[in-house]
């Protein structure tokens, strides 16, 4: 573990806690170039209190603005045993989509009391597990998930239905999760959601608690959730009228963070405090009962809190082109870009006050022409060995990391404080192809 001084820095604009001194990237109280030198690259660096504030924010405010709630993490935006023994402490839950995520929050020590179990298709073996391991709630997403519940379960299972309000919020296609050709959900507006939630009787051990949306990711205005607020609040007037009572509506997430400067996000605050007045005021006017209000920040707790970091290697300019700064990273420690098409910002890490005069088009690694994590960035002049500092990268990146061309995994070091330890320890090349099998059919071999 090693601890940095403590020296006065200037905050890095749009990026929270990250700070600039002497021309020196500091996150946590660490020197990047520090921790590039004594950890290796390529490097997720996870700011610890960063991640402890935002979360504590989005409690502190639901505290005092709507004060029946559940904040659950987001497992998939970045899970590791790590996260959940941060968070845990602070009152936080956690949402969970696959028996991975479950075994990992278990083992954070989550309460599993805390727990909601989401996904469009859950296997039996996650149903089991989750029941045995006594799971709060299921986020029920198909008639299948209620027979294996039904059927695996020993006494009443609390479970949400996820349904389809029809709001598509204005976000990347891919990560709509409202739109009529989602996979996800039941729709409102056909009568599905209805049908559904009717049938939920008929089932043994099934106990249907309330309703759970998610509109999409990265969303910068408060309309968005507005409208979803109204369109399920009417149909708890629906179902109420139809004698069901909706204790609980989960409103998912999806609240967006800076990416590169042009990017206007809300504050935790901003947010929650508009969707919890929000839902109080669409409650009294429809005359309905106030339901547990359940969110589900991910990205926008842990994204500003993580940064990667890289070392430059070749240099390659083509004539009236571009020029390519190759690193040692690429789509295999952040798979967005090529996904997503997202983009970021990025500093030199001991240069970090230099204003950019040359453009470079940052290319990763991997055997794919399409591997690039930035085109067209202005930085200074870039050198081989030069460490460079992508910005917002502690949500889906260490989650969604491969082992494309049998490239590691980047390790995850936390800093905290100006000290710094392993949060997940580096892979070698042993952990990589420690489950390959080599003798195969070795009987056909005489």
């Amino acid at each position: 573990m090693k601890k940095n001084s403590n020296v006065a820095a200037r905050p890095l604009a749009c990026f929270g806690d990250l700070t600039v001194k002497d021309g020196r990237l500091s996150v946590g109280g660490c020197f990047a170039s520090d921790l590039a030198k004594e950890y290796g690259t390529p490097l997720y660096v996870f700011d610890v209190e960063r991640a402890q504030k935002t979360a504590k924010a989005y409690v502190d405010i639901l505290k005092r603005e709507y004060p029946d709630f559940t904040v659950c993490y987001a497992s998939k935006a970045f899970c590791c045993a790590g996260i959940y023994e941060i968070l845990a402490p602070l009152g936080l839950g956690a949402d969970v989509v696959s028996g991975g995520e479950l075994y990992t929050a278990l083992k954070g020590g989550m309460d599993p009391s805390r727990i909601y179990f989401h996904g469009n298709n859950k296997t039996e073996s996650e149903i089991k597990y989750a029941i045995s391991s006594g799971v709060e709630c299921f986020v029920v997403d198909s008639v299948r998930e209620l027979e294996l519940i039904s059927a695996h379960a020993k006494k009443p299972q609390n479970v949400l239905v996820r349904v389809n309000p029809g709001v598509e919020a204005h976000t990347h296609r891919f990560i709509q999760t409202t739109t009529t050709d989602s996979k996800f959900g039941f729709s409102i507006a056909d009568g599905t959601a209805e049908e559904i939630i009717l049938s939920v009787s008929n089932y043994k051990n099934v106990h249907f608690v309330g309703l759970a949306c998610h509109i999409g990711s990265q969303i910068f205005e408060k309309q968005s959730f507005e409208i979803a607020i109204d369109k399920m609040t009417d149909f708890i007037v629906r179902l109420n009228s139809l004698g069901i009572e909706v204790e609980r509506l989960d409103l998912g997430g999806g609240f967006g963070i800076h990416y590169i400067e042009e990017d206007k996000p809300l504050t935790p605050e901003q947010y929650m405090e508009n969707s919890a007045r929000y839902l109080k005021t669409a409650t009294r006017e429809r005359n309905i009962k106030p339901p547990r209000l359940i969110v589900e920040p991910g990205r926008s707790i842990v994204g500003e809190a993580g940064i990667t970091l890289y070392t430059v290697g070749a240099i390659k300019t083509i004539k009236d082109v571009k020029t390519y700064a190759a690193v040692d990273g690429g789509m295999f420690d952040n798979p967005r870009v090529s996904l997503y098409d997202a983009q970021y910002s990025a500093v030199i890490a001991d240069k970090a006050d230099r204003k950019g005069e040359c453009e470079y088009s940052i290319a990763g690694k991997c055997c794919e022409s399409g591997d690039i994590l930035i085109e067209g960035i202005k930085l200074p002049e870039l050198k081989t060995g030069d460490v460079l500092a992508v910005l917002s990268t502690g949500a889906y990146h260490y989650s969604m990391a491969s082992n494309y061309n049998r490239n590691a995994v980047p390790p995850v070091v936390a800093v905290k404080g100006g000290k710094s330890a392993y949060m997940v320890k580096p892979q070698t090349y042993e952990d990589i192809a420690r489950n390959d099998v080599i003798s195969m059919f070795s009987e056909d071999k005489q």
